[in-house]
């Protein structure tokens, strides 16, 4: 019975973080659709420079903020929820959303009254006429502050309720708006559309989830209470995570100091190699994390130790299971890989080689991003945010030891190393840290785990390099040829993986099969 339960559990969980993973990759991909249709509109210059300072004028404050506040909203839901039920939950609820709507038409009126110094700030080469509609931009858009303070709240309540479908869409609809005003009013309207339109579309990302906050029973309450403790407790919870936030973009800074001592085209190609990377961070392990983190935060709201380490276990499998293949596919493959997304017009192939070498190294940090992410969500729900920003902080001082050594040898890539190391030692001592604080969490279960994924993921890692080098030497090293031959390859080496997951019994393939089974049934 109970291996019944854990089965539906694992199955749950796999299809929330594929439905997740579904719609953040067509999200991206309408975005990026986005991106070409702005520039086609408004071309690459003056407008749009002015455009995206005064967006991001608009919302750096509050994605920081609200980012942290979600993180923090989710584990006092929940605990709420366990001590006081559904209606102390939805209670509280209306206090937050009135308290974060009040924080936001103050903060709103504070940026329309500093916008000129906020742009001041953030572009110091805009004067005379750019600075001045750069401020007027702005000021058009200071009510996504507002909007984005709703979204960040609802889908913290939606999260802490295990409902995932509106927060998983809502970059469809807003990149819906964007496409329809430049395919159909953009030639009519200058730039101050683009940013009204920016509006409207912010204003979806949180219209999009009021059906289902309605279903969960909530009806509005002019309700205000400043003393609510657990007010209290989430600026207690959202002070290390904002911290934390912060020293990360220190290591940000510290790559680009040290890269731009380096030969040109130096931090373009760690940028570019970072964002390729970072591909199946934000598609997948993003996804997984969102779902176990409400997850992991009831049971500990109900104190279900055992629940804990289940649920960690069934997350950090599935990290393994798409994080390790993905790091031997693109050890393999990162060369042509760039050269097919890349190598055009400007970009040539030293520029492939520079970006090549950077995603190489990256990937071998991968599995260990990736597993921070997921160990800082197991913390959070424990309301523990300390220590994921001691962690955060022994990261940084340690990559930017390692960037000093290796940039001497390895020039940009050495950056990227040091980055990889830095994150997997200190997921090792949040491994560390999180065993002192819950007991024993299985560790044996995960080396076990890890060894029959490894194994996989080398004879698959065979399996591509063979097929791809196979018909490279057949059709030609044409660029239609090397594109066919790279997804052969992948998709070569994802049935041999997915064959040999399911022969060396690992269980968390078999869910998503048998999940996908019975959908289509």
């Amino acid at each position: 019975m109970k291996r019944g339960k854990q089965m539906a559990k694992n199955i749950k969980v796999v299809k929330s973080a594929a439905m997740i993973s579904a719609f953040t990759l067509i999200s991206k991909l309408l975005g990026f659709t986005r991106e070409m249709l702005i520039a086609s509109k408004y071309g690459s210059g003056y407008e749009t420079d002015t455009y995206f300072v005064a967006m991001t004028a608009t919302t750096i404050i509050m994605t920081t903020v609200g980012a942290a506040l979600n993180t923090s909203l989710i584990p006092v839901f929940s605990e709420i929820e366990s001590l006081r039920g559904k209606r102390g939950k939805l209670r509280f609820f209306n206090n937050i959303l009135n308290v974060i709507f009040f924080l936001t038409v103050v903060l709103a009126l504070l940026s329309f009254v500093l916008s000129p110094v906020i742009i001041k700030i953030l572009a110091r080469g805009f004067e005379g006429e750019q600075f001045q509609l750069a401020v007027r931009l702005n000021r058009i858009g200071l009510p996504i502050i507002i909007f984005l303070g709703f979204t960040y709240v609802f889908s913290g309540f939606l999260h802490s309720s295990q409902v995932f479908g509106p927060s998983a869409i809502m970059g469809i609809p807003y990149n819906f708006v964007f496409i329809f005003f430049l395919l159909v009013m953009a030639d009519k309207v200058n730039i101050y559309g683009l940013m009204l339109a920016s509006v409207v579309a912010a204003t979806t990302q949180f219209l999009i989830q009021v059906p289902a906050i309605r279903h969960q029973g909530f009806k509005y309450e002019p309700y205000v209470n400043f003393r609510d403790r657990y007010l209290k407790k989430i600026l207690t919870l959202i002070i290390p995570v904002l911290l934390g936030s912060a020293v990360q973009q220190i290591n940000v800074v510290v790559d680009k100091t040290l890269a731009s001592n380096l030969a040109d085209g130096s931090i373009s190609a760690l940028n570019y190699a970072a964002k390729m990377n970072d591909v199946v961070v934000s598609v997948f392990i993003a996804a997984i994390t969102t779902v176990v983190f409400p997850m992991l935060s009831k049971a500990f709201a109900e104190g279900d130790r055992k629940s804990i380490r289940n649920i960690m276990e069934q997350g950090i499998n599935t990290i393994l299971i798409i994080t390790v293949p993905a790091t031997v596919g693109i050890l393999i493959l990162s060369e042509p890989i760039v050269r097919i997304f890349f190598e055009r017009g400007a970009f040539d192939s030293t520029d492939t080689v520079m970006t090549s070498s950077a995603l190489f190294f990256y990937s071998l940090g991968l599995m260990g991003i990736s597993m921070k992410l997921m160990l800082n969500k197991v913390f959070y729900s424990l309301q523990d945010t300390r220590t994921p920003m001691i962690n955060g902080a022994i990261s940084v001082g340690l990559n930017i030891v390692l960037n000093l050594i290796f940039v001497r040898f390895m020039d940009h890539a050495g950056l990227a190393l040091a980055t990889s190391i830095s994150a997997t030692f200190t997921t090792g001592l949040l491994i560390f840290n999180l065993r002192k604080k819950i007991g024993a969490i299985g560790f044996k279960g995960y080396i076990k785990s890890f060894m029959r994924i490894f194994i996989s993921a080398c004879v698959m890692g065979i399996a591509v390099y063979y097929v791809y080098n196979g018909l490279m030497l057949k059709i030609g090293y044409a660029r239609i040829g090397e594109l066919i031959s790279l997804l052969a390859s992948v998709l070569a080496g994802m049935m041999v993986y997915s064959i040999l997951c399911i022969v060396l019994g690992i269980g968390e393939v078999k869910g998503l099969i048998s999940a996908f089974i019975k959908n289509k049934a």
